[in-house]
């Protein structure tokens, strides 16, 4: 699933897998507070509150995500917050750094936290087609930036180590560890920061999936015992769906580790049916974190299926799966949400003038989903 990322564009943008929120609604705070707040916008205004609708409050006083739910754990199924109440994420992630990395810039990023009302910011970085491998030190530095914008913004980010082609994971491990390592250790005061540490394990078996996430995860954990780790699942992220299997193999042997989710992709014209229903069962027997997922067919291009989106979506918002959409840049398949040449121009990236249909349906959606909804 969603290995058209190694098809090339016809352009100088090759490839093609796939940002945050500050500006939230009253829902994230507590209900004591909430009235508070309310009565005090009635007697500012000499009118009367009207207790049925959320009413937003100035970028000053709202809190942003990170600062209303603080340090994620996993309890139980779901992804909880630091005082163990369940929470559902909802944001975007980048396109690979080594092709759309003007898309991230201060005003796209502040688009993405104040205008989309994102909580969650996806960092992809490539490790071959032209990524880490090329220049580990200029892409570790990349993510390091992109951790503290997202930081600065009250976003969660995910370091995504996005492992591609080749599809085994282990292919990367020794290049896995130092990443890791140093990224956990650089950011380890934080709260806001989870792990992806391996993209779409594809052609190889659960097994080997796995054993690579279990020599990965404790390196981690020396560094930020705290973290969630998000692992990757066999065939391109589709709970082995995509390879003929399913995620019975997962419940069977799980990762051996604590405070860790299970990854699935999908891409709604072309994952309905059987991707749809094992999903819909592991929902009730695994974390899931869905990092990644598309409107479009799976080659992130093609017509948008909004119905069969829509389906997932509102499956994922009642079991509180949290999600992030593939992707946040210009590129010109239908699945990037800003229109081709946006990001040189440097925007706009707030509002909808400059978005794809996909872009404005995604905007939307994550404007009323998640923690602010």
């Amino acid at each position: 699933m969603a290995h058209h990322r190694t098809t090339p564009a016809p352009d100088p943008t090759p490839g093609s897998s796939f940002a945050p929120a500050r500006g939230r609604l009253l829902r994230t705070l507590g209900p004591a507070v909430v009235g508070a707040l309310l009565l005090g916008a009635a007697l500012f205004t000499g009118e009367p509150a009207d207790r049925g609708e959320a009413v937003p409050v100035s970028d000053e006083t709202a809190l942003s995500a990170v600062d209303a739910h603080g340090q994620l754990q996993v309890c139980g199924l779901k992804l909880c917050d630091e005082n163990g109440q369940p929470v559902q994420l909802t944001g975007m992630s980048s396109h690979g750094l080594q092709w759309f990395d003007d898309c991230l810039t201060d005003a796209s990023l502040d688009a993405l936290a104040g205008d989309w009302n994102a909580d969650v910011l996806r960092v992809s970085m490539y490790i071959q087609e032209g990524g880490y491998e090329t220049d580990p030190r200029g892409f570790t530095d990349r993510v390091h930036e992109l951790v503290e914008e997202g930081t600065r913004r009250g976003l969660y980010v995910i370091v995504d180590w996005h492992m591609l082609t080749p599809g085994d994971p282990n292919h990367n491990t020794d290049l896995a560890l130092d990443f890791f390592a140093e990224m956990a250790a650089a950011h380890s005061d934080k709260d806001n920061v989870l792990y992806e540490i391996a993209n779409e394990p594809n052609g190889v078996s659960w097994d080997a999936v796995k054993g690579y996430s279990e020599q990965v995860i404790p390196v981690i954990r020396e560094q930020d015992p705290e973290a969630v780790v998000l692992v990757g699942t066999r065939a391109w992220s589709s709970l082995g769906v995509s390879e003929g299997s399913d995620h019975s193999e997962i419940v069977a042997d799980p990762v051996d580790a604590d405070n860790i989710m299970y990854v699935y992709h999908f891409y709604a014209a072309s994952h309905g049916g059987p991707h749809f229903d094992v999903f819909r069962q592991a929902a009730q027997e695994l974390p899931l974190f869905v990092t990644e997922f598309g409107t479009q067919e799976h080659t992130g291009d093609g017509p948008d299926d909004f119905a069969s989106a829509q389906a997932y979506l509102d499956f994922m918002a009642e079991e509180q799966i949290s999600w992030v959409n593939w992707n946040f840049s210009d590129d010109f398949r239908s699945g990037a949400v800003f229109e081709p040449g946006t990001c040189a121009a440097g925007g706009p990236f707030g509002g909808t003038g400059a978005l794809k249909p996909a872009g404005e349906w995604i905007r939307e959606q994550i404007r009323t989903s998640g923690t602010g909804a």
